[in-house]
């Protein structure tokens, strides 16, 4: 096979056996008796055919084709047991979604055009597996693997888990992550650029613009650990040439733990490539540029010339979707030959919910991102390719965020659909030892929500390529709020000409984890800025969540029934201040709103003022209705709950020390109302524990 360039498959056609008994025969696994007979052809090629004995390292030198050189392990006795930059992240495909598309988003050339990103599962098996093993040479492979997975170490036991699903299943799943108008690995194979960002290094961002989405040069480490294998191939075509050329410069990058295989120590990583006879005294193997047939057998081929890259997970697995290995029953019902399925199904997820925002695009505008999710089996579409649709993942939300795109946001909410808009300011701080740089101008927009949108009343943050970073609840809402979703864009989301832009970025990028999922302490902002920075974040959430309430809280007429009829039906009791016998007064309510809800209860708003010396009474609230002749009926609470100042203790309320007032808000259970609330009043009462005695 070496010496006539032949393939696993060739011999096969050739002795009239399958490419897979070959490959096992290759690899040691085993030797077929019915290839056996037919083993004097083998002599009959050498004769013709010359030298079986050169190496396949001389013959990938001599002939110009791409092989695996692995790194010699370290002279000094070091050992790396994996990549821990693939620890900080789960090997999860929502986790690779965000990582990877937010790395295309940073990289979009044509900023005119949205950057297109299309993730494709490809589950390989019988033939088609066997032929893509070939093309990665896995027989030489396969020792390394052997020697990795019999280690007793993380790394070691998900390769095990890795060879045993393709040695039992006879499958191999691939999933490949193409993006279009996207800059694509440029660079010189070994100096700083893209290429040596991606493939020879660890921690280095290299990112081309001042919003970038990542700054730790750790994103990258999802797609190697997605694979069970720790492989990954990449196809990339350029947006500058490199050695003259743009199109198919191909490459592999291999992570596994130190090994001894035949007595050699190896340090970790390898690499597919061709060997560089540039470098001396080393075995180091660089990118080639790969005809036609190359990319398609390796299941790289792209689908336009457009500048941008293709990485291949040899091996993917989801460590959410996967069946338990140990449920016979699930394995027997096909779970594991499914498991492309809902992979599928958590990719279309996890783009729609951390990417809605930038494939969102106003009216004659074009989005930052179009994505999709399709699934092959042997080269045949067995899911058809789904592109994302914002507007159907995150509805609400997509119409607010069109609404501030179009211009067409309002004040307040006066109608269902609007969308109401508002600033929110935020101090971004200088640098350590500059001055304070000034304030930014974020913009909060607030809309009705909608069922798809998942959890309501909550505010969803962005900067920069508008993924999406934080997502909170906003509390301390008045009773009676409708639904609502609420958008924070800060830095460049929040729009062009909003001011210190450039700066709330660079403050809030320092202020993010490696997950990039929310704002606060970190040790880069610590040392950039300055201890106390993060509080300008903390100050940023307590001025939304007061916008938000601002936008949403109905004004008082509105909550009082809009009228001063129902205002007049209202009534407190209680508001002289008794002395008790320590001689302090007791609490009192001072301010009540209430309005008749849909379902006859009253939902009432109420502020207590509390004299000094009495943080240690508790007082029980208590409603009744005031009807026009006999006893007022005493009427049930159905939810009570203390909102400033105070909090609800076994039904009782108790107050903070030193406190001079509260709120507390409830509604009462309509249930227990022995006559319509329409035809009645309310008197609200605060009883004391002795009182209640």
């Amino acid at each position: 096979m070496r010496g006539n360039g032949m393939t696993a498959t060739q011999l096969a056609d050739l002795l009239g056996v399958s490419a897979g008994l070959v490959e096992e025969w290759t690899e040691g696994r085993s030797v077929p008796e019915e290839a056996m007979e037919k083993i004097h052809s083998l002599s009959e090629l050498r004769d013709g055919h010359g030298n079986f004995e050169e190496s396949e390292e001389d013959l990938t030198e001599s002939t110009g084709c791409p092989g695996w050189y692995h790194r010699p392990a370290y002279a000094d006795g070091g050992r790396d047991f994996g990549n821990a930059a693939a620890f900080a992240f789960e090997a999860d495909v929502e986790v690779l979604a965000r990582e990877a598309t937010q790395n295309s988003l940073d990289e979009r050339l044509d900023l005119t055009r949205p950057v297109r990103v299309r993730y494709t599962l490809h589950e390989l098996t019988g033939e088609a597996l066997a032929r893509f093993r070939e093309a990665i040479q896995w027989a030489r492979l396969l020792p390394h693997y052997e020697a990795a997975a019999a280690q007793d170490q993380k790394v070691g036991r998900v390769i095990d888990a890795g060879l045993r699903e393709m040695r039992e299943h006879d499958r191999l799943v691939l999933l490949r992550v193409d993006d279009f108008n996207a800059s694509g690995l440029t660079g010189d194979d070994y100096e700083t650029g893209r290429f040596a960002a991606v493939v020879r290094r660890q921690l280095d961002s290299h990112k081309s613009v001042d919003g970038a989405g990542g700054s730790y040069g750790l994103g990258k480490a999802t797609l190697w650990a997605t694979s069970r294998l720790g492989l990954v191939l990449m196809n990339s075509t350029l947006s500058e040439p490199h050695e003259g050329q743009t199109e198919r410069r191909l490459i592999g990058r291999l992570d596994l733990p130190w090994r001894e295989v035949d007595g050699t120590p190896w340090a970790g990583p390898a690499w597919f490539g061709l060997q560089d006879p540039r470098v001396d005294g080393a075995d180091v193997a660089r990118s080639w540029w790969a005809d036609e047939e190359s990319v398609e057998r390796l299941h790289l081929a792209r689908e336009s010339d457009e500048p941008g890259t293709s990485f291949l997970i040899v091996g993917a697995h989801d460590v959410a979707s996967l069946a338990d290995a140990d449920s016979t029953a699930e394995n027997e019902a096909g779970e594991d030959e499914e498991s492309v399925h809902r992979m599928h199904k958590r990719l279309l997820q996890a783009l729609g919910r951390n990417f809605w925002a930038a494939m969102t695009a106003g009216d004659g505008g074009q989005p930052l991102l179009e994505a999709s999710v399709r699934t092959l089996r042997n080269g045949v579409e067995i899911l058809k390719e789904e592109r994302v649709d914002p507007s159907t993942t995150q509805p609400s939300r997509t119409r607010a965020l069109q609404a501030f795109l179009n211009g067409t946001t309002v004040e307040r909410l006066t109608e269902s659909g609007q969308v109401a808009m508002s600033t929110v300011p935020l101090a971004v701080p200088g640098l350590a030892g500059g001055k304070k740089c000034g304030e930014h101008k974020a913009v909060l927009l607030v809309t009705d929500a909608d069922d798809a949108d998942g959890r309501p009343n909550t505010v969803v943050a962005m900067r920069g390529n508008r993924m999406t970073v934080r997502t909170s609840r906003v509390p301390d809402l008045a009773l009676g709020t409708n639904p609502f979703q609420a958008v924070l864009l800060v830095g460049h989301a929040a729009g062009a000409d909003a001011p210190l832009a450039d700066e709330a970025e660079a403050f809030l990028r320092t202020s993010e984890p490696p997950e990039h999922n929310k704002w606060g302490q970190t040790e880069e902002l610590r040392m950039r800025y300055s201890p106390s920075a993060y509080r300008r974040i903390a100050a940023l959430t307590r001025d939304t969540n007061r916008a938000v309430r601002a936008l949403v809280t109905l004004p008082k007429p509105e909550r009082r029934g809009a009228t001063d009829r129902l205002r007049k039906r209202l009534a407190v009791s209680g508001r002289s201040t008794p002395r008790n016998a320590g001689g302090a007064g007791t609490p009192v309510l001072d301010e009540l709103d209430a309005r008749i809800d849909t379902d006859g209860s009253w939902c009432v708003t109420a502020e207590v003022k509390i004299p000094a010396g009495v943080d240690a009474v508790a007082v029980t609230p208590v409603a009744k209705l005031d009807v026009r002749s006999g006893p007022r009926p005493v009427v049930a609470w159905s939810e009570l709950v203390g909102v400033r100042n105070c909090e609800l203790v076994d039904g009782a309320l108790r107050f903070e020390p030193g406190a001079r007032k509260a709120t507390f808000r409830g509604v009462t259970d309509a249930s227990t109302h022995p006559v319509r609330a329409s035809l009645t009043g309310l008197v609200v009462e605060l009883r004391s524990d002795k009182e209640k005695k």
